[in-house]
Formats: structure tokens, sequence, C-alpha cells
């Protein structure tokens, strides 16, 4: 007898342990009771979910709501409303800081790594008429993203950049590093010297074309890249490149620009790079002119498909809204 009542005790404890259910559910022991409580806390647990979720999305403070109109969210605190997860947006030539979110964080930068790449590759002021062959070696192994750029597709450096530039293409990176002096391991050892040079301390570089979550950069420190890169002309002109056809194994192609602001006539970009892959999120970096003012934007681990476009419109809404004074010395790039 004393053995049964035992086993009794002991089952029922493991079943509470499991259940989560109060232990005088049991007293009549009925596995419909005790269904039933169960489905009771499950309610109660979501309940709570709910109302911790509703509590969080429908009670704006008054400041969000009077800036909804205006195609962006202002918090009680002035804080502009992003969803990016790390943000950094500085006046280029004040070096004021506009926007600052998180903007110490360490993250992968997926292709925004090509900006670096272009440097780089102009750096050793190469011939960029040279004729370059997409290798074997070009293919990703890594991530197994395709190319319209097939094993043996010859194009000009020249080609290659504005590719690397304007369409992220990363067999067109590849290859530029590949035919640098020293070979590609040479070339990613300069990219980190020039990174150094830069003043980046958060920022290291594996690869030349971001495939790896390895590329790791801070948005203070993309400021800083964007606004390097942003003296070289070619960079300019071949990352804002709306489009343009190229003649790949005897067919001509179309390539496009990753970044859809770059054909829209409300922005003036004067430098733009996206990038993508799972462990960095959607990415962006633009030089912009907002408001007559120029401005780098840098934008990291955006989730859904349109965030960081979006991101950038309501900064741009933003700045414009609050009628920033343009800067004395915010003249045009010759």
């Amino acid at each position: 007898m004393a053995k049964n009542i035992v086993s009794l005790i002991c089952a029922l404890c493991v079943t509470v342990g499991f259940s989560g259910v109060a232990p005088d559910v049991f007293a009549s022991s009925t596995p419909k009771r005790v269904a039933a409580a169960n489905k009771k806390v499950v309610k109660q647990k979501f309940a709570v979910k709910r109302a911790k979720a509703k509590s969080g999305s429908v009670r704006k403070p008054a400041a969000v709501a009077r800036s909804a109109d205006k195609g962006f969210l202002v918090s009680q605190d002035g804080t502009l409303q992003l969803q990016s997860s790390a943000v950094f947006v500085q006046d280029q030539a004040s070096g004021d800081v506009l926007v600052d979110k998180n903007s110490s964080a360490v993250l992968p930068i997926a292709s925004i790594t090509k900006l670096m790449t272009a440097m780089v590759a102009l750096d050793a002021t190469p011939d960029l008429q040279e004729t370059l062959t997409i290798g074997s070696d070009d293919i990703d192994l890594l991530k197994g993203t395709g190319s319209r750029l097939n094993v043996g597709t010859r194009l000009s450096r020249e080609e290659l950049l504005r590719l690397a530039l304007m369409s992220s293409e990363n067999r067109a990176a590849s290859a530029l590093s590949r035919h640098y002096p020293g070979g590609k391991a040479a070339f990613v050892t300069a990219m980190n010297r020039k990174a150094e040079m830069l003043g980046l301390g958060d920022t290291h570089f594996l690869d030349p074309t971001g495939l790896t979550a390895a590329n790791v950069s801070s948005p203070r420190d993309l400021a800083r890249m964007v606004n390097a890169a942003y003296q070289y002309p070619l960079i300019r002109e071949f990352s804002t490149t709306p489009g343009d056809v190229v003649r790949v194994s005897g067919r001509e192609m179309q390539f496009n620009n990753t970044n859809s602001l770059v054909k829209n006539p409300t922005w003036e970009i004067g430098l733009s790079k996206t990038g993508y892959i799972a462990e960095a999120g959607k990415c962006l970096v633009m030089q912009a002119y907002l408001n007559s003012k120029p401005v780098v934007i840098v934008l990291l681990d955006s989730w859904g498909k349109a965030t960081r476009i979006g991101d950038a419109n309501r900064i741009k809404r933003w700045m414009e809204a609050a009628g920033f004074a343009s800067s004395a010395n915010s003249a045009r790039p010759g």
C-alpha cells in the first residue's frame, strides 16, 4: 500500500513539473481536467504576450502621432524611429552626427565590402582597359550564389569594376582581386592595411566580395569608409550608374543597380552600395544631398525586402521637415 502511494506521488510530481499546472488540479486525477487546465495556462500566457505587444505598438507617444503624416516617426525624446538595427547619419561637411543608433556595433557588412575592394584595386593604378578573365577560382563556393559572368568571360578591368559596384557582381570583385599584384591574398592584406590607414579600428576583411560574415565593421567606421571612397571619381560614377548593357560571351546583357533609389529623381545620390548575406541582413550606405546638405547614410542589418529603402526615405523626409540648413562647404565634386 505504502509503495503504491509513493509511486502515485512521484507520478503526480513529474506531471506537474512538465505541465506547469497547480497541484489542486489533480484532486480528481481526471485526464479531462488536466487537459483543460493545461489549455487555460497556455491561453493565459498568450494573452499576456498579446497585451504586451498591444501596449507597445498601439499606444504611440504624442510626438509620434504628430509626425506620422509626414512619412516618419519621432519618439517623445526626439529619436527618429528606424527599422535598421544599426544606423549612422553624418553631415559630410561638418562631421556633425545627425542620427546615431547602435553606431559602434561591429557587424557583418556583406557587399559594402566592395567599396574597399574598388579603392584597393584603383590604388594600384592598373590599366583599366586590360582584359581580365573570369576563372573557376571566382566561383562562390561559400554561399553558392550564381552569376551571369560564366567561367571564361573576358571583360576589361573597368567593366568588372563597374559591375562590382553597380550590380554587386561577386565574380567581378573576385577577378579584380586575383589580378592584383601578388594575387588575392595580397589584395586582402592591402584591404586591411587601407582600413588601418583610414583609422577603421572596427573593420576587418577576409575576402574581397563580402560573401563571408567575417568581413565586419561598425556604422561609424563605414561612414569614414564611404567618405574615403567618395574621393574616387570612378567609384562615385560606377556605384550610382542606374544600369548598363555589357557584352558577355558575345551576348548583350542588361545589368542594373542594386539600389533602386539611384533611379529616383527626388534623390541626389553621389555614392551608393548595397549588401546582403543572411548574417548581415540588408545593408545600404550612401552619400547624398538632403535639403542641399551633403550627408553620409549607413544602414545595417535591415530585415524585410524594402526596410533599408524605407529607412533611407524616412531619414530624407525627416531632414527635409526639420529644415536642416545647408553647410557652407557643400559644393558638388567636379
